[in-house]
């Protein structure tokens, strides 16, 4: 982190509304949101337009200045919430602009849910920018979301694939005034940390331990924390844990765990409980275990502290969040090479350097770079077919094959635990360094600094376009499809 960004008066920093979740809720939205809001909020002034679906506030302007304060260890924040249900109306938009007169607008989650916002650009940058928070899953580069990121004056990507995404999307647009900047999650490292010895042996962490495991005497356990969503690939990850347990003497078997932080049945993945009653039944029943309730803060580190190792094998992951949090508690991972999750593994490129993707190599979902971070296990997709659906009609869905899961399991399983350790604190420095900057400290920064940019370079959008309807700008694919 290059510049310091000092304390501003009140009545000196620069306004900007953000337009998500309420920053009160605790969805992935919204925690990021608040984290941004209180690690900037002695730069800037914030007014929260928080949405929920059926907001019990709805209507309310709410004053969260003292708990900001409390959070962010000063002592005259302004943070202000407009409650209201999903995303507010257009009326509801404009209203609360004309009444705050922010400086700049600010988006984060997926473009649909802002197409009233959007349809406002024309009037809206007239005297505020629009900036945008955003990722995206996977390519093709989407060219139909060209007229959101066309609409915005900051595009702030929480991948490099997105920054790389928003670059070829707006290829052949006027990007003379517009931003990009590369934006990750943070969390914070103090709350997410690699226990001591001392803290291990504590018996409120063995009962703990016990609790959620079954017992104190277990050799190796795989952590999978994350919704129960078809792309998250849940039962691969048990069948590559089954094969993994067939590949040991019984008795060594039945000291290892493959724990699951997730509902146990939605409409939107499977019947968990059924895949597991099939794959494991009687023998190993006990080395699969279900953990479905919420947990503190400080019960999420015990439970990535107690794991040996991580697993995401998602077929689309704009980002993978529990990776982060693995990292930062010093645990290895074994992901599936896809979208975000590659910035976390640190795959090298030809030239040395951390891998940026461009329009020759977009992504390296094909096992192009193999150099990576010691504690990352990377599984690369087998498979790459284009889904869709009517908004988004196409994008690839990256699959790994179970069986190479298994054989990253087992090389895991193979190291000692001092192994797995070190190669785990290396990845929490790494993740905590200026260069990677997953730390809420690192993001409230390079907010701090993309809007500093922005404001010095914006100009109020003109009061009239002249556009030609009948001409589509630019080429329909502008990046490799083999490389």
């Amino acid at each position: 982190m290059n510049k310091s960004f000092k304390h501003l008066p009140k009545d000196k920093r620069k306004k900007i509304m953000l337009i998500c979740d309420d920053i009160r809720v605790h969805s992935g939205v919204a925690t990021v949101a608040k984290e941004i809001v209180c690690g900037t909020a002695h730069h800037f002034n914030w007014v929260n337009v928080g949405g929920a679906i059926k907001h019990p506030e709805a209507g309310k302007r709410l004053d969260i200045s003292v708990s900001t304060n409390e959070q962010s260890n000063i002592e005259d924040s302004s943070v202000f919430i407009y409650a209201v249900h999903n995303y507010g109306t257009a009326q509801e938009i404009n209203n609360i602009f004309q009444l705050e007169k922010p400086d700049a607008i600010m988006l984060i989650t997926d473009p649909r849910y802002f197409q009233h916002i959007f349809n406002m650009e024309d009037q809206l940058r007239k005297l505020a920018p629009i900036t945008y928070l955003n990722i995206w899953d996977d390519y093709p580069a989407p060219r139909y979301n060209q007229p959101y990121y066309e609409a915005c004056d900051l595009l702030m990507g929480i991948s490099k694939q997105t920054v790389n995404i928003n670059k070829l999307v707006l290829k052949d647009c006027d990007n003379s005034k517009r931003v990009f900047k590369y934006i990750p999650h943070g969390l914070n490292e103090k709350e997410l940390y690699p226990m001591s010895t001392t803290e291990r042996s504590d018996a409120g962490f063995k009962t703990f331990q016990k609790s959620v495991l079954g017992s104190n005497d277990i050799d190796f356990t795989l952590f999978f924390n994350s919704r129960n969503i078809r792309r998250k690939a849940i039962p691969d990850t048990m069948m590559a844990f089954r094969s993994f347990l067939d590949s040991l003497p019984r008795e060594k078997a039945l000291k290892c765990r493959l724990l699951l932080h997730t509902e146990l049945v939605t409409d939107h993945g499977t019947d968990l409980g059924k895949v597991a009653e099939y794959l494991f039944g009687e023998d190993y029943e006990e080395c699969i275990v279900f953990s479905h309730k919420k947990v503190s803060r400080k019960e999420l580190n015990y439970l990535y502290n107690l794991a040996d190792c991580q697993i995401l094998l998602t077929s689309n992951e704009g980002w993978g969040l529990t990776l982060t949090e693995a990292m930062l508690t010093g645990t290895p991972i074994i992901a599936n090479t896809t979208g975000g999750m590659q910035d976390q593994m640190r795959f090298v490129d030809s030239k040395g350097k951390w891998f940026e993707p461009d329009a020759d190599i977009p992504s390296n979902h094909r096992g192009t770079f193999k150099e990576h971070g010691e504690w990352a296990f990377p599984v690369y997709p087998t498979s790459r077919s284009i889904q869709g659906s009517p908004p988004t009609p196409y994008i690839y869905d990256d699959r790994c094959a179970w069986e190479d899961a298994c054989d990253r399991i087992k090389e895991l399983y193979s190291l000692s635990d001092e192994e797995r350790r070190s190669r785990g604190v290396k990845g929490r420095e790494w993740a905590i360094s200026d260069e990677a900057g997953f730390t809420t400290t690192h993001q409230a920064q390079r907010v701090m600094e993309a809007f500093d940019e922005l404001f010095e370079k914006w100009e109020p959008r003109e009061t009239f376009e002249i556009v030609n309807a009948t001409e589509h700008k630019g080429k329909f694919l502008n990046h490799k499809i083999t490389y």
